[in-house]
């Protein structure tokens, strides 16, 4: 299989990962709900839970960040590609996201952290780190709640076909596609020693850590 180099001109090399999960975040900016649209955003860890986003440093939201040091981790689903494309297109220094979406806001309690209703989950966080990196500014947030949509959960846990999240690729949106296969489980069919490695790995993940 043939490699050939991908670099920018000005920047060198490209931070590609093939897809990024599509997310909006909100936050209160001069006492007024805005939301925007990132892709650069990430799991940061399970114990305590925590996410990052990065931002540009001229991005309005990046404002209400600073503001409350808190922000909302909205996941939109495929029906709402549209709004989530003009969260990221329009600012809301000059234009007011949520009436020109129809976005239905709610609030837990984190008094300065609005979230969009029609968004399938939402994640409220307190912000713990931000970290200048260059072209955007990487802030970390501490998940404090979080919400689903009722009809988004079968059997109890979230169901990713009736989330219907869908990603950023290039210069598209793409849905998430089809169930390839059990997380934990059909890579052991390459070497069935690595169940042992597997268990204990869950172990880990379902442990608290100590006080």
């Amino acid at each position: 299989m043939g490699k050939i180099k991908l670099e920018q001109k000005a920047a060198g090399p490209l931070p590609i990962l093939g897809f990024y999960p599509t997310i909006m975040i909100g936050v209160d900016v001069d006492g007024k709900p805005d939301f925007t649209t990132v892709a650069w955003t990430g799991v940061a860890a399970s114990i305590p839970p925590s996410i990052t986003i990065a931002l540009q440093h001229h991005r309005h939201s990046l404002k209400g960040v600073r503001q409350h040091m808190a922000f909302s981790v909205n996941i939109p689903s495929s029906d709402q590609v549209k709004e989530t494309d003009y969260c990221g297109l329009a600012s809301g220094a000059r234009i007011d996201k949520v009436a020109d979406c129809r976005f239905k806001v709610f609030y837990g309690k984190l008094k300065y952290v609005p979230f969009i209703e029609q968004c399938p989950i939402n994640h409220g966080c307190e912000v713990v780190q931000i970290l200048n990196l260059g072209s955007h500014e990487l802030i970390v947030g501490r998940i404090v709640e979080s919400f689903i949509s009722e009809e988004c959960l079968t059997e109890g846990r979230p169901d990713p076909a009736k989330v219907n999240p869908f990603m950023f690729a290039g210069f598209g949106y793409y849905t998430v596609g089809r169930h390839l296969g059990n997380a934990f489980s059909c890579g052991i069919d390459i070497n069935p020693k690595a169940k042992l490695d597997t268990l204990e790995e869950l172990k880990r993940m379902s442990e608290k850590p100590e006080a």
